[in-house]
């Protein structure tokens, strides 16, 4: 069997078999739920987020709101599916744009060594010195708060662990036979790299993209109740919880609601991650 046909296998043995663990299963139908949350809000939402209600301000769950109002008289189940778009492109955005940097760079040091290896590996070292939500704080600020600018910073906290693992797993597959033999007729790096390399590099790093979001999705909203993240009044879940503790003994719902949901989307992201590890070391 060829390179690429095992590749193939390998991919379809890791799919069938992530459907067949619990915590894959249970995973994928959380974060399937969210992103459909986050992409049908404009239909799904009964209320404009953004619209105050002065007659209607911190009423609890009813049927005319099922999730209660918040203190302008917004309505609670709108900015929160409102809010799902803020997580999921955050998670998304910041685990793509960390996978860009992160993986060709872990193969360039993986795979050419020397003097890159040298100069990539301490600037990585560098990175992981400072606690990623720290670090993301830190350029949070420096940026100016906006969700692209929060999306960028946990981008720039997560491409370490990205460098690292592409590194050491492009070190593992360039010391296999099939490698060397087509280094010795002058197979091209870059072709080694992309068609022979870098597919062998897909299943751990999927595995670690869908941790990463875990994280994102806490870092994001992290930010935005720090005030470093989607401006108000756009509605986020983060900054919904700025609100909610204000209010955390007289309008609990404004805390548990969006509590409730960054909780479910971390667990979902983080039980699929590990349907994925289980799925690699079953096969």
């Amino acid at each position: 069997m060829s390179a690429s046909a095992e590749t193939v296998a390998a991919r379809r043995s890791v799919t069938g078999l992530l459907w067949r663990t619990f915590s894959g299963r249970v995973g994928a139908v959380i974060v399937i739920f969210f992103v459909l949350m986050a992409v049908t809000a404009p239909l799904l939402a009964p209320y404009d987020p953004l619209s105050s209600d002065w007659g209607a301000v911190l009423q609890p769950p009813s049927l005319a709101h099922l999730l209660g109002t918040d203190e302008l008289g917004r309505d609670v189940l709108s900015r929160l599916l409102w809010g799902a778009q803020s997580s999921m492109f955050a998670a998304v955005g910041s685990v793509a744009v960390a996978l860009a940097v992160g993986v060709p760079l872990g193969m360039t040091a993986g795979y050419f060594g020397g003097v890159a290896d040298i100069v990539i590996s301490r600037l990585t070292d560098t990175l992981l010195a400072v606690p990623g939500i720290m670090l993301a704080i830190a350029l949070a600020l420096f940026l100016g708060g906006s969700l692209i600018n929060a999306t960028l910073a946990i981008a720039v906290a997560a491409v370490p662990a990205f460098i690292r693992l592409s590194r050491a797993r492009t070190l593992q597959v360039r010391a296999e036979p099939y490698i060397e033999a087509a280094r010795s007729v002058g197979v091209a790096n870059t072709r080694l790299l992309f068609v022979h390399i870098f597919p062998n590099l897909m299943p751990p790093i999927i595995v670690q993209a869908t941790l990463a979001m875990a994280v994102a999705v806490i870092a994001e909203a992290s930010l935005s109740f720090l005030g470093l993240g989607r401006p108000p009044p756009a509605p986020s879940w983060g900054s919904m919880l700025t609100v909610g503790k204000d209010y955390i003994a007289t309008a609990s719902w404004l805390s548990i609601w969006p509590g409730l949901c960054i909780f479910l989307v971390t667990v979902g992201f983080s039980l699929l991650g590990d349907g994925l590890r289980q799925s690699l070391e079953r096969r």
